[in-house]
């Protein structure tokens, strides 16, 4: 993408800055670096938190300066906190923090007071984006303030024999996913969403879950039987929407399952008034990801996962007035309207590394994806851009030999059938 046209006519305040805050190791992120980009064309000082110098995010010539600082996600709070103050003195202005994962999110929510001095936050209540990113607690907001909104039938056993009993009753396949944000980092039970095939498959993974299972147990829906579909939004104080869209996923990676890889723009506005209701309904504020899946047999949306941050593939988002949910976050915390504008349906978003191994597991998959138009009217890419090309080349040169490794490992456990 060129330098950014439609965005010029965003008013930002260019003398508040943004930082991108993010827990664990994941180098590779293109989210991260579209906010960089997403911002800083329109001069917004931009700052990101790295694992090292030498990361896609660090490389951007949009980017003021990278704050090295090498975490698991797994710290005490306090050490978090004081490690986020002290990149607040060396800003020494308040910027605007944009977190890239739950932890990060969860984390400035609850501490928001203490962080107040040196950055900008939304002014969510403190204990909700942890119960959002929480599956159980996601799977009872949607029980009590749902309303067309539902969540797939889930169980959350707290021991082995409560597995066992699940599993006595279950139609296999079911999916597993880790619970609580935090805990998949320093004790995840699963590496991500895991589809178990089998009873005994799935007693063969609890054996090592522990006393406590940190486990969501959840109905499979069949891919021949659904679509995928994204809700990217931001919200003000009082729950309203500012800036709101939807789109379809055409593929992820890993298959099913894992980060959008391919996907397109497309109005629904039965989905975006089921979001903006919902949303109403807990009181959230602030940049959201939704995954939903659309399960023909009853003709409902499921709410999959409620990301209280921005996510991987919001660029692909962006209104006719140049809006997207990072910008329209800085405008709201700096005090400046957000310009209204419908989203441009139509746009593509492929992630280049991850969409090629994406196209060739998706051939047989039976999956389909009838709400996408057979034609893109524009097409942004994760990670190349003309006016910021060095990103891409990082991405590449950090790419090849731990995706070719990733890449095996799932064609073996394919080959012996290892649960998914």
């Amino acid at each position: 993408m060129a330098e950014d046209t439609v965005g010029a006519s965003v008013q930002v305040d260019r003398e508040v800055p943004g930082l991108i805050v993010k827990f664990g190791a994941y180098p590779l992120h293109h989210g991260g670096v579209g906010a960089i980009r997403s911002l800083g064309r329109l001069g917004v000082p931009m700052y990101a938190i790295t694992e090292d110098p030498y990361t896609p995010a660090a490389a951007s010539r949009y980017l003021r300066r990278a704050f090295v600082w090498p975490t698991t996600g797994a710290e005490d709070a306090g050490q978090l906190v004081e490690g986020l103050l002290r990149i607040g003195r060396r800003i020494g202005r308040p910027a605007v923090l944009i977190p890239t994962d739950e932890e990060a999110a969860v984390l400035i929510a609850e501490h928001r007071q203490e962080l107040a001095g040196s950055f900008l936050s939304p002014s969510v209540d403190p204990g909700l984006p942890r119960r959002v990113a929480s599956k159980q607690g996601l799977h009872e907001l949607c029980e009590e303030h749902g309303h067309g909104l539902v969540s797939p039938a889930a169980a959350f056993p707290r021991s082995y024999e409560e597995v066992v009993a699940f599993a006595d009753t279950a139609s296999f396949p079911v999916v597993a996913k880790n619970r609580e944000a935090f805990l998949r980092r320093s004790r995840p039970a699963v590496g991500g969403t895991t589809r178990i095939a089998t009873r005994a498959g799935l007693l063969a993974l609890a054996r090592a879950w522990g006393p406590d299972p940190g486990v969501i147990l959840q109905e499979y829906l069949p891919r021949e039987q659904a679509e995928d579909w994204i809700v990217h939004a931001c919200f003000d104080r009082d729950a309203n929407p500012l800036a709101l869209f939807t789109g379809v996923k055409v593929r992820s990676w890993p298959p099913h399952a894992g980060m959008t890889a391919h996907a397109y723009v497309v109005d629904n506005p039965e989905l975006a008034d089921l979001a903006a209701r919902f949303v109403k309904r807990i009181g959230f504020s602030g940049v959201v990801d939704l995954d939903l899946r659309f399960d023909r047999r009853d003709g409902r949306y499921k709410l999959l996962d409620f990301n209280p941050r921005m996510g991987a593939q919001f660029r692909l988002f962006e209104s006719a007035a140049g809006v997207d949910v990072v910008r329209a976050l800085h405008l709201d915390l700096t005090g400046r309207p957000v310009p209204e504008g419908e989203q441009r349906a139509g746009r593509r978003y492929v992630v280049e590394n991850i969409d090629l191994p994406a196209l060739v597991a998706y051939r047989r998959g039976g999956y389909t994806t009838p709400h996408a138009p057979a034609r893109s009217s524009g097409t942004e890419l994760a990670w190349f851009a003309g006016d910021d090309p060095l990103p891409f080349l990082t991405m590449l040169a950090r790419f090849v030999r731990p995706g070719a490794r990733h890449l095996c490992q799932l064609w073996r456990e394919r080959r012996r059938g290892t649960p998914k």
